[in-house]
């Protein structure tokens, strides 16, 4: 079994199952080796807008917060900064190692530390206004908004905290089974409601006000005989659609629901650990051979598959314009065409993988790096 960046964790033997094993882990040194970049004839550019360096992420992944031209980064050793058209406008050191950055809603920037301290910052100016313990280590990027800060534990607990002080509004808990993915998957934040999956392919939207659970979604049952086999945990961030919430699973399924009643729309075997995105008329996603996929946003059927990026840990798709981007383990950045998957374009966005997802910033996009380089392009 081959796994994009999977690293699983035991709820009962962390600290064995943890180090996880080199054939799941594509920066092994007996891992086998990355496809070779195919040639092809480019028919756009991956223009380059500005870029910046803010710290190497360390053993964690961070990802780029956007606000409309802002870009708040962050980094392991414990720079936050706030960006505009490649400039600082500030940049801080916090006091602490992270491990999770960055959230923000523009008013407010949120990293949590290694120690398990959530700590706010102004957006503004990059002063601190407040830090608090959470109990619990926290790998994904806070979700923020006027209404909470939401936290995913990486023991799958969603932890709410107040705005205005950091102190405890809500935890909401469920049972987990006994190996789970190890995984930066953030919260969804829309109109009140905290969108997030879990393991044993659940999808559950909860009241941000009191931690109340709305609704519970299966995306995936989980199948096999050994737990091994039965881990099925939604991967990556869900995703909204005009009416509708897609997901998807780590050896289970992909599926699209309608996002007024809860009905299942379409669902189909699939298995990834990044996660996916849409447009209006495809789902785009990356699977476990780091192949990426469109399939249509109706019903489900197969459009195209790319798969000449195998073994080269194919970040999740960010759709921009007619392309859809991912990163990879060397650094690059592929544009694929929308409507077919073929290359258009390909650019290195500095030595270190691009682990972290895209962001998108206009009608560009963003990418950090392992090794702390900022890199925003537009597709032309």
């Amino acid at each position: 079994m081959s796994a994009n960046r999977l690293l699983l964790l035991a709820v009962a033997a962390t600290a064995v199952l943890s180090t996880g094993c080199s054939s799941l882990n594509p920066f092994a040194s007996s891992a086998p080796k990355p496809a070779e970049l195919v040639s092809f004839q480019p028919s756009a550019e991956l223009r380059p807008l500005w870029s910046a360096r803010v710290g190497a992420s360390g053993p964690y992944v961070f990802q780029p917060a956007v606000v409309g031209d802002s870009v708040y980064a962050a980094s392991n050793g414990g720079t936050v900064a706030r960006y505009e058209g490649g400039r600082a406008q500030w940049s801080v050191g916090v006091g602490k190692g992270l491990s999770a950055g960055v959230g923000s809603d523009g008013k407010l920037v949120v990293v949590v530390s290694a120690a398990g301290e959530a700590i706010a910052l102004d957006a503004a100016n990059g002063s601190e206004r407040w830090r608090v313990p959470v109990g619990a280590e926290v790998l994904a990027p806070p979700a923020v908004s006027a209404a909470a800060v939401v936290l995913r534990a990486s023991d799958s607990r969603l932890i709410a905290l107040s705005p205005a002080d950091g102190a405890r509004r809500w935890v909401y808990q469920r049972n987990t089974p006994p190996l789970a993915l190890r995984s930066y998957a953030g919260v969804a934040l829309e109109e009140g409601v905290a969108l997030a999956g879990f393991p044993g392919g659940k999808l559950a939207a909860i009241n941000l006000n009191n931690g109340g659970e709305l609704w519970e979604l299966t995306v995936a049952t989980p199948r096999g005989s050994t737990e091994l086999e039965r881990v099925a945990d939604v991967a990556g961030t869900p995703v909204f659609g005009r009416r509708e919430i897609c997901a998807v699973t780590f050896q289970g399924r992909a599926s699209c629901f309608d996002a007024t009643n809860g009905n299942p729309l379409w669902s189909r075997d699939f298995s990834s650990s990044v996660g996916m995105d849409r447009d209006v008329r495809f789902v785009f996603l990356t699977d476990e051979a780091n192949a990426v996929h469109a399939l249509d946003a109706f019903n489900g059927a197969s459009v195209w598959k790319q798969d000449a990026l195998a073994r080269r840990a194919v970040s999740r798709p960010l759709v921009v314009g007619d392309y859809v981007v991912v990163g990879d383990l060397e650094g690059y950045v592929h544009a694929l065409r929308r409507e077919d998957g073929r290359f258009a374009a390909r650019t290195r966005a500095g030595s270190g993988a691009v682990i972290a997802d895209p962001q998108r910033l206009g009608q560009g996009f963003v990418v950090q790096t392992r090794e702390g380089d900022l890199q925003a392009y537009e597709v032309r």
